[in-house]
């Protein structure tokens, strides 16, 4: 099978005539085996696939797109790298559909940091494709939604965010403004803070999972 990005799959241990879809979508510097340990914890009703991201950063390292510093130590991202991993992404959601018995309409995207940014990006890009995402340890950028998002239709998207208070990757204050902006698109959307780092704690983890399961 030909897909246009590598992954790990667990398959659903309870099998249904359409079984839903969780995408792991990691960080930067990161790769696919990273977020699948979370797989054998997750409902056994889920496809449970990880993908790998597209730019190879060397000795097992992948990113979405590039962080680049300047002579000031400024980070900037590369907005066109981060626009195409966002396209590649929901091409690949209609790539697992078709390949795969995934229900359609229960498309969970789990995301940390880079791929927490971008999963906000696709899911309020393309509201019709995905059920519900799990932001960990991210922050929504508008820069890399579509341009004309705010006209999507958001009243079956579901969102759990949540980010450590301690995080020196990713600013607590930037996560915290992506609740009133959710709020603002009429999002149902849970924000939770955790006293760590940028990781993601054993409480999270149970956080997001009984969210999930409390959802169906």
């Amino acid at each position: 099978m030909n897909l246009s990005l590598e992954y790990l799959i667990r398959e659903p241990k309870t099998i249904l005539d359409k079984n839903p879809l969780i995408l792991l979508l990691h960080g930067y510097g990161s790769n696919e085996a990273d977020l699948f340990s979370f797989a054998s914890e997750l409902p056994d009703e889920y496809y449970i696939i990880s993908a790998r991201a597209p730019y190879d950063m060397q000795y097992g390292s992948y990113a979405w797109y590039a962080i680049n510093f300047d002579a000031d130590e400024n980070k900037f991202s590369d907005l066109d790298q981060a626009r195409e991993s966002r396209d590649l992404i929901a091409n690949f959601v209609e790539e697992l559909i078709a390949n795969f018995p995934i229900d359609q309409d229960n498309v969970t995207l789990l995301g940390f940091s880079q791929g927490a940014i971008l999963s906000y990006a696709i899911a309020l890009s393309h509201p019709e494709k995905i059920k519900n995402i799990i932001a960990l340890s991210g922050y929504a950028n508008e820069d890399i939604m579509e341009t004309n998002y705010t006209k999507n239709d958001f009243s079956n998207l579901r969102i759990f965010h949540s980010h450590g208070t301690v995080d020196q990757v990713i600013p607590i204050e930037w996560a915290r403004k992506t609740g009133p902006f959710l709020k603002n698109l009429n999002i149902n959307a849970t924000y939770k803070e955790y006293p760590v780092g940028h990781g993601v704690a054993p409480q999270n983890f149970y956080d997001f999972k009984n969210w999930l399961v409390e959802g169906k």
